[in-house]
């Protein structure tokens, strides 16, 4: 047995009550408005599987949780406020509500433990928010973390940054994902719309849903790849729809680089609001092109697979699934859609139990998953 395994088998003895924060404003709210709420969602999931976790709360942060019911409703815990928090917990995990510095060190006086979870790539968002007088976002409060958790995608920007900042050791985590709110979505879809890829059509409509908030994931480069593919054969996109792009047509330095395209001079691009995947891919969508810049584990390449989806990719986080081209290259990213357009309904079923089998790793649930954080809720008691 070696030493995580057996501190595990310790801490069960003691069983562990842990808390992730999630911010909770006055008006309402959606998991589809960023990734982390979701995150928070999924981790609790894992949490309530771990040998050595007794109770499981989400625990609200920001303004009181008057809207937390609906916005909440596939949590599989209770919420609770920070003084509860404070009570009752021996280990809080810093996720989507920032904590109070002042709080961080009651807790840790009491015997509390410490997490500090990014899920974001902070060392552009802040630099960002810095150089461009942006409003900020997570601050440098001082706070004294155990330990600072983040993901493989982080690990080249803001591991060392990470470390600097926080005065904390640095662990890489597994990314989570589950089908449970995708699920729920799907379900409410109007009658007559379906998720998931249909093979046969004759052209297909591409859809970019990159969030154009961030320089880490734009919808530049998916452009330029169903440009390229256009270029080389007119014949195999019938539309391009560009999602969360609504803000940038007020751009002029924008709108002088959409009106050299062909795609838009042809009027076959169009610039549209946010929306999640699942409900306009059933009606509207049937390649997802994507692009990222040191940021490459997104739900969205999560659920175009989960469903089937031809997904046009730079990500070397998820295996061979999908249609991938490399760093910056459109040029070999309308390739890849053209060779997607050539193949995908030939490789349908191959291609549908590839992604499944690479979606059952990310899984809350799974065995690994559950081992690799208990083992790190474990070391933190190794820790001063």
């Amino acid at each position: 047995m070696n030493g995580s395994q057996s501190t595990i088998k310790r801490r069960e003895a003691q069983r562990l009550r842990v808390g992730v924060s999630i911010h909770i404003r006055e008006d309402a709210q959606s998991l589809w408005e960023n990734g982390i709420y979701q995150n928070c969602v999924f981790l609790v999931m894992l949490l309530l599987r771990s040998p050595i976790v007794a109770e499981t709360y989400l625990v609200a942060g920001g303004a009181a949780p008057v809207h937390a019911e609906g916005f909440l409703a596939d949590s599989p815990v209770p919420l609770i406020d920070m003084q509860a928090a404070m009570d009752r917990l021996d280990v809080m995990i810093e996720m989507s509500a920032q904590l109070d510095r002042e709080w961080v060190v009651q807790f840790r006086a009491k015997g509390g433990k410490i997490v500090s979870m990014r899920v974001g790539n902070d060392y552009v968002i802040d630099i960002e928010r810095m150089i461009f007088d942006r409003p900020h976002g997570m601050l440098v409060s001082g706070a004294p973390y155990h330990e600072v958790w983040t993901l493989a995608e982080y690990e080249k920007t803001c591991v060392s940054y990470f470390g600097g900042l926080f005065r904390a050791p640095v662990r890489i985590m597994p990314h989570l994902w589950s089908p449970l709110i995708v699920d729920r979505e799907i379900a409410a879809l109007p009658d007559g719309q379906r998720f998931g890829y249909e093979p046969g059509r004759a052209r297909w409509r591409a859809g970019i849903f990159e969030p154009n908030i961030c320089m880490v994931k734009t919808s530049f480069i998916p452009l330029l790849c169903c440009e390229a593919a256009h270029r080389a054969d007119p014949d195999v996109l019938e539309h391009v729809w560009t999602y969360n792009a609504l803000q940038l047509k007020e751009s002029p330095p924008f709108f002088t680089f959409a009106r050299g395209l062909d795609i838009v001079q042809h009027g076959l691009a169009s610039f549209e609001g946010r929306f999640p995947l699942c409900r306009v891919v059933a009606r509207d969508v049937d390649v997802i092109v994507t692009h990222h810049w040191e940021n490459g584990q997104n739900y969205v390449y999560y659920e175009a697979l989960y469903g089937g989806y031809p997904l046009i990719h730079n990500s070397q986080f998820i295996g061979s699934c999908g249609y991938r081209y490399h760093d910056f290259d459109c040029e070999e990213g309308g390739k890849a859609l053209l060779r997607a357009f050539a193949e995908h309904d030939v490789n349908f079923e191959a291609y549908r139990a590839n992604a499944k089998t690479f979606l059952s790793r990310l899984h809350p649930e799974s065995e690994e998953n559950v081992r690799i954080y208990s083992a790190a809720l474990a070391a933190l008691y190794s820790l001063a």
